[in-house]
């Protein structure tokens, strides 16, 4: 029997090995890097971060996105940006009168930003990678180069709210009407009518509890991406505006040092769905995909225009992230305390001056009757 050469018996072992890596997930094939030096070698191969990132956001099959991503520093990179998500945990205990103060110590320059600075950061750089998963099922991939009506309207874009309408306008640059439905085959459940809906909530609970939301924005020109979705809702609501349409809400918080006065602000990723059918009208249930937008919110829930969201979405891309959704759940619901404690500030000062200037006018009143009679 004759034996092998070792440089053979090498070659088909490192053979087997990548076909076991390439089988794995990302998060298994980074723990599997860590096993031994073989699997770390091996690891480091881009075809196998690419399958990883096919696997979990479609939208990178495109050859498009394929030249993008390998432009920023290659599948293995945009991976490590990208699964972790954004952790801020920078809002501080909330101080009413520090509040009120800071924003006086801003000029109107400091509050908008350097105008040299605006220029290195063009609405053309940002690219929008989505995807959206129901059960483990991908419903929807979407891909938006550049922000809309960012170059044009004689600068309107940087003095109004910002939003992207990612569904209108990535139909439009794919010239593509397809409709993003899910019904009883996809997992859904079958229900009646919508009043027996209202009663049990049992399609609203499948929705929230299976949809998953990928958002990621890169930065072609600082070779930089960050995914800005919670990948599972925060928050939603039954039946708005109207009794068949349900809002879900992901999204994360983004740092504003230096930006804004409030320091950070929210990046609030909507989703909504409308029921166009019901069993009760001859068919399986099915509900349609509406809208699915992005705007940033300061700590007051106004919305940041288009100038500062340039600076805070770019700022972003550096931030710190963590693979611990229970991490960045946290942080989410952190913001949300502290904004609450802000409004109940707000109203509290609100109501003393109401009482304010109602007794001066009882005074007033009083005075005035004082004097006549």
């Amino acid at each position: 029997m004759s034996v092998a050469p070792f440089e053979s018996t090498a070659s088909l072992t490192s053979d087997i090995f990548y076909d076991i890596l390439r089988r794995l997930d990302g998060p298994t094939l980074a723990s599997a890097a860590c096993v031994c030096a073989a699997f770390c070698s091996i690891s480091k191969e881009e075809t196998l971060w690419e399958n990883a990132c096919s696997s979990m956001w479609p939208s990178t099959n495109s050859e498009d996105v394929k030249s993008l991503i390998s432009s920023i520093g290659g599948f293995r990179k945009f991976y490590a940006d990208c699964f972790p998500l954004i952790v801020n945990k920078e809002v501080t205990e909330y101080q009413w009168d520090d509040y009120l103060d800071f924003p006086e110590e801003w000029n109107e320059a400091e509050y908008y930003g350097d105008t040299d600075e605006l220029e290195s950061i063009s609405p053309s750089d940002f690219v929008s990678i989505v995807d959206i998963r129901y059960k483990d099922k991908t419903i929807c991939s979407k891909v938006l180069w550049g922000i809309p009506n960012a170059n044009g309207f004689n600068g309107w874009f940087y003095n109004c709210p910002f939003r992207i309408d990612l569904l209108n306008y990535a139909a439009r640059e794919n010239n593509s009407e397809e409709e993003v439905t899910l019904s009883v085959s996809d997992g859904l459940p079958s229900i009646a009518s919508m009043e027996r809906e209202r009663k049990d909530g049992k399609l609203w609970r499948e929705l929230r509890d299976g949809l998953r939301l990928s958002w990621i924005v890169v930065n072609k020109n600082v070779k930089q991406a960050a995914n800005l979705a919670s990948w599972c809702p925060l928050s939603g609501q039954r039946h708005w505006p109207t009794e068949k349409d349900f809002l879900i809400r992901f999204g994360s918080v983004l740092p504003a040092k230096d930006i804004l006065p409030c320091q950070v602000v929210e990046c609030n990723l909507i989703m909504k769905f409308r029921v166009i059918q019901t069993e009760g009208e001859g068919a399986e249930t099915t509900v349609k995909l509406t809208e699915l937008s992005m705007q940033l919110e300061d700590m007051e829930g106004a919305h940041v225009n288009g100038r500062n969201s340039l600076f805070i979405l770019k700022k972003a891309l550096s931030c710190r992230r963590s693979k611990n959704y229970s991490e960045a759940l946290e942080s989410c619901h952190l913001y949300s305390k502290v904004q609450s404690e802000l409004k109940e500030v707000k109203m509290r000062n609100e109501n003393r001056l109401d009482r304010l200037c109602i007794l001066s006018g009882i005074a007033a009143f009083i005075t005035f009757c004082y004097y006549i009679l």
